[in-house]
Order: structure tokens, then C-alpha cells, then sequence
């Protein structure tokens, strides 16, 4: 995390922004961080796409549904939940390179875990979840990106929102 207080200039992420905007270490740290940033995108927008791809064509071989009839299902469900567990347990024990193949690896077992969605739902609602989800997200992070705005405070009213919406349903 940098230190706003230190008195030396730093460059790339990390760096202190310029409160005058002559050293030019606003522009640095602009830049550093929106190179940190279309990094994560990237490792989660692969991850996603990953899963998806997984998920199906597991499901569509058929697959999903035979194992899912054996009790090798449980290690289907709790494979994701493992491979959170031992990367959370581990990040500042293990390798980048070993982080990088859990993620990799939890993405799969993710797909195989979702799959059973599909052998439930129709293809086009899953798809138009997928893209109003996709498009949710989007939106809000363009909005906490160029505003600087913390959304934290609006958490509670999204969180709020759908489930009372929902709970109407039960009335």
C-alpha cells in the first residue's frame, strides 16, 4: 500500500498521486493501476469463460447427469469450496505459479459444480442471466472506476432491494 505521506517520489502502481500535477506521478499511478486492474478482469473474465466452457460440455455429453447419480456427486459440490479454502489458507505460502494452476483449477472444478444447472434450466435463461449479471457488473464497475466513488454505502440497498422484491412473491 503507499505511503500518501512520503516525501519521495515512487513510479508505477503504487506510487503516490501528484497533489500539484507537475512530477507527473498522478499520471503513473493512473496508469499502474489500470494496467493491475485490466490484469484481474482478465484472470476473472478467462476464469468464467473457463468455467462456462466446462460446464457445458459436461453437461451436454451427458455426463453431469450419470455422475450426479453416484455419490461422487459430493466431491463435484465440495471440490470448489477445497480449492477456496487451500488458496486462501496458502497465498502467502505458496508460488505465484501455484496460486495461478488453483485458480485455473477451481475455475474447472467450478464448471463441473455448475453444470447441473444446465441439466435443469433452458439454455436461453441461463444465457440471459449470464449477459444481465455481465452487464450489471459492467456497469457498476465503469461507475466505481471513472467516479472514484466508494459504492460500498449502496451494498446494503442492493442486497435490500431483491430480496424484498422476492418475498412479495410469497404473500
Amino acid at each position: 500500500m503507499a505511503n500518501w505521506n512520503d516525501p519521495q517520489p515512487r513510479q508505477g502502481f503504487g506510487a503516490s498521486p501528484s497533489l500539484d500535477g507537475r512530477t507527473g506521478t498522478g499520471a503513473t499511478y493512473d496508469a499502474g493501476l489500470r494496467k493491475h486492474m485490466l490484469s484481474i478482469y482478465n484472470y476473472m473474465a478467462s476464469g468464467v469463460l473457463l468455467s462456462g466452457i466446462v460446464a457445458t460440455l459436461f453437461a451436454t455429453s451427458g455426463m453431469a447427469e450419470q455422475v450426479m447419480a453416484t455419490p461422487l456427486r459430493w466431491l463435484i459440490i465440495l471440490a470448489p469450496l477445497g480449492f477456496v479454502m487451500g488458496m486462501s489458507f496458502g497465498a502467502n505460502r505458496m508460488k505465484t505459479s501455484t496460486l495461478q494452476a488453483m485458480f485455473w483449477g477451481f475455475a474447472t472444478v467450478m464448471g463441473l459444480s455448475l453444470s447441473t444447472i444446465f441439466l435443469v434450466y433452458t439454455g436461453a435463461s441461463i444465457a440471459t442471466t449470464f449477459f444481465a449479471t455481465a452487464a450489471a457488473f459492467a456497469g457498476l464497475s465503469l461507475v466505481g472506476y471513472t467516479t472514484k466513488k466508494d459504492l460500498s454505502a449502496m451494498g446494503s440497498f442492493l442486497i435490500m432491494g431483491p430480496s424484498q422484491l422476492s418475498m412479495e412473491r410469497f404473500r
